[in-house]
Parts: structure tokens; C-alpha cells; sequence
């Protein structure tokens, strides 16, 4: 099942059930306690929920009709970092100094965890993510997130990207709060999977393509199979001396990494496919 916050054309904002090309409305006034998205993803039977809230007074609307926004409301949104061993090349290619930290990290116990954005800082479908200005090398890190809720329970999945400055991370890692966050510096949507069962890992694939006026400039796949963490394992890591009363985000890390001579730019399309999910699509600014 999925479901997203949609907005119509007369900017009201709604919760719905996403079909395969067309939306259910949600009637939030049938039950106390249920008021956004993350109100259903937090509650004891979200799929139940959800088909028990059908608006069956509302029809249908396509889903090109409607605008999908970022599937997060006070969350917090969090990281994981070289959970891939694709991510573990790149992290040691980028810094000669702290390669033998990012070697270690990816087979060690802990993992690598950092504070990644507040929901001001999110950007939804087709709003933009951005560059740092003082980033000459900067690229999109397509990633699974998961929805966790208060109980530190897994109760959906969708799409993000972790935008990130390689070069100042690469500089010294003592500047990865820089290199990640900052205004605009996540997408996440369009919408939630919330699994009925555990998802198939491989056959679960993440796509990134990357336009410049109009044309591919780079094209990568990988599998959620390739993460050499559980998402059971990552939660459990976050939620240890942490509480979260309005649940979290976390992004699970990339397995996708463009070439050493890429850079994103002014104007390029970030598409982030997942399946089951759907494609997170986000114009890029730097200025």
C-alpha cells in the first residue's frame, strides 16, 4: 500500500491512498487522533487505517491532476553513512587523510550516523535541492528511507537524496555537518510504502539519472541487496540513547556514486527511482 500528502489544484493539502494511476482521498474526520501522514504511519494498524479513512464520497482523481509533497511533517531526518561498499571506495577516493576511518566504519558494529535535515530543510517533488555555493563538487546520493515511528518501529518506506558537498567532506571529515546539511540539502517522495510484508531486497533496485538540458549526463543502478546493513540494525543503532516522539526518517545510505569528474550543476534533474515506490524528481539550484 502507499500513501502520500497530495495537494490540489486549489492548493488544499490532503492525505490519500495512492492507486496506480489515480488517488483516494482520506477522510481525517472519521477518527480522533489522525491528522497528517505521519498520525497514520504512527498509528497501531496503518493499513487498516488507511482503507478504513477512504473518502467514499470522493471520487477518484487521476494522478496527474495532483502535486505530491514531501512525505514528512515534524520528523527528524537522519543518515547513514558507507553502508554500501560502493560508498566505502568513494569515501576513502575523496579524503587521503581519514580513508582508514571510512575502511573501518563499513565493517565495524557501529555505523556511521549523522543528523541530516529538519523538515524546513526538506524538498518534495519537483521542488528544488541545492548546491552550497562554496561546493565545487557536489552530487545527489539516491537512498532508500525508511519511516520510523515513536516505538522505533520500520512502518514505511520511500525515496531520498542525500545531497552531499564531496569536497568539503573530502577537506577534512570534521566538516560532514557542512558537507550535508544545510538549506535544501534533502528530497524526499512522493509517497510512503507502507510493506504488507518484508521487501523483497533483491528485487528491490534504486535508479539514478541525472539530466542537463535535457539529455542523461550519468545513469546508475544498484540493488538494496548490496547494503551490508539490516534496516532492523540501523534503527536499532539510532534509537540507542535517543527518543523520537515524533518518529524519524532515516536514509540509509547510496550505493550509487557518479564519477570522480562529476559535479552537479545549475539546472540539472535529479530522478530517483525505487520499486514499489515510485520516482523522486528534483530540479537542482546553485547561486
Amino acid at each position: 500500500m502507499r500513501v502520500a500528502t497530495i495537494q490540489l489544484a486549489d492548493q488544499s493539502t490532503h492525505l490519500a491512498l495512492i492507486e496506480e494511476k489515480r488517488v483516494r482521498m482520506l477522510d481525517l474526520m472519521q477518527v480522533d487522533n489522525c491528522h497528517n501522514l505521519a498520525d497514520l504511519l504512527h498509528s497501531p494498524d496503518p493499513i487498516g487505517l488507511a482503507k478504513y479513512l477512504i473518502d467514499q464520497k470522493a471520487a477518484p482523481i487521476g494522478i496527474e491532476e495532483v502535486n505530491f509533497r514531501a512525505p514528512v511533517d515534524r520528523q527528524e531526518i537522519w543518515a547513514a553513512g558507507v553502508t554500501y561498499k560502493r560508498s566505502q571506495v568513494a569515501r576513502m577516493e575523496e579524503s587521503d587523510t581519514a580513508a582508514s576511518h571510512y575502511d573501518r566504519v563499513y565493517t565495524a558494529d557501529r555505523p556511521e550516523l549523522f543528523f541530516k535535515a529538519t523538515p524546513s530543510r526538506v524538498s518534495g517533488p519537483g521542488e528544488p535541492v541545492r548546491v552550497r555555493f562554496d561546493s565545487g563538487w557536489s552530487v545527489p546520493e539516491p537512498e532508500l528511507a525508511l519511516m520510523v515511528s515513536p516505538e522505533k518501529k520500520l512502518v514505511g518506506l520511500t525515496i531520498g537524496n542525500d545531497m552531499s558537498a564531496r569536497d568539503i567532506e573530502g577537506e577534512n571529515p570534521l566538516y560532514l555537518p557542512q558537507a550535508k546539511f544545510y538549506n535544501q540539502c534533502c528530497g524526499l517522495g512522493p509517497c510512503v510504502l507502507i510493506p504488507e510484508e518484508p521487501i523483497d531486497r533483491t528485487g528491490t533496485s534504486i535508479v539514478l539519472s541525472i539530466k542537463r538540458g535535457g539529455s542523461e549526463v550519468f545513469f546508475g543502478e544498484t540493488n538494496v541487496d548490496q547494503m551490508a546493513r539490516s534496516f532492523e540494525d540501523l534503527i536499532s543503532w539510532l534509537g540507542k540513547e535517543n527518543d523520537f516522539p515524533h518518529g524519524a526518517i532515516l536514509l540509509t545510505g547510496t550505493g550509487i556514486v557518479p564519477p570522480d569528474e562529476f559535479t552537479l550543476e545549475n539546472g540539472d534533474e535529479v530522478a530517483i527511482t525505487i520499486t514499489g515506490i515510485g520516482t523522486l524528481v528534483n530540479p537542482v539550484v546553485k547561486d
